[in-house]
């Protein structure tokens, strides 16, 4: 089970909430996640690096396209 199919139709209305759903993700091997919480500010506006979006392929989720991508470096 991945981490959108784990926390799907669930209120996610703490973050405790959605650390306990994430922790049931595994993979079909018995790969096991672990979810740390990072208490941070990011900042925003931050500018990526100007031959990133010529070297990643972004990868969208089909469910949670807003929140979950995966970026493919091209390899050479």
């Amino acid at each position: 089970m991945n981490v959108t199919q784990a926390c799907r139709g669930v209120p996610l209305e703490t973050v405790e909430t959605a650390k306990h759903y994430m922790e049931k993700t595994e993979t079909t091997t018995g790969l096991k996640v672990a979810v740390r919480i990072i208490n941070k500010v990011f900042a925003t506006g931050r500018q990526y690096a100007q031959d990133f979006r010529k070297n990643m392929t972004i990868r969208f989720d089909v469910l949670l396209p807003k929140w979950n991508y995966t970026a493919i470096p091209q390899t050479d």
